[in-house]
């Protein structure tokens, strides 16, 4: 006695090329994606001995009397930072910036209300 075969079954989709195709997108984006924003200016920060990481998210960005804030500069980036007013700051100035500049700058801040202010730093 002959018996029919049965039917045979579609086989499943395969899902492991998909998870590929998603992997390779997953490691394209974290390769080309900008994890920080990079510095507006070129600069070297001063170095200290001893420094822990700035706590503040808000950085103003100071070198050869130009001024940096929230993608804003010169006049434009005072103006930003007064009216983001935030309670802290951090400052980025270069190394070889004139101490009395820095200095000019910390006021400035002050007078828009900034109650703290760190100088970012790199260890030596």
């Amino acid at each position: 006695m002959q018996f029919p075969r049965p039917p045979r079954r579609a086989r499943p989709e395969g899902v492991v090329p998909m998870i590929n195709v998603v992997f390779l997108l997953l490691i394209f984006f974290l390769m080309t994606a900008e994890i920080a924003p990079p510095p507006p200016f070129d600069l070297a920060l001063p170095e200290a001995g001893a420094s822990g990481a700035p706590e503040a998210d808000t950085v103003l960005t100071l070198t050869g009397g130009r001024a940096s804030f929230a993608g804003a500069e010169g006049a434009a980036a005072w103006a930003a930072l007064e009216a983001a007013a935030p309670e802290r700051l951090v400052i980025r100035a270069d190394a070889g910036m004139p101490a009395a500049e820095v200095a000019a700058a910390l006021g400035r801040a002050a007078s828009f209300g900034i109650a703290s202010v760190e100088l970012a730093v790199r260890p030596r």
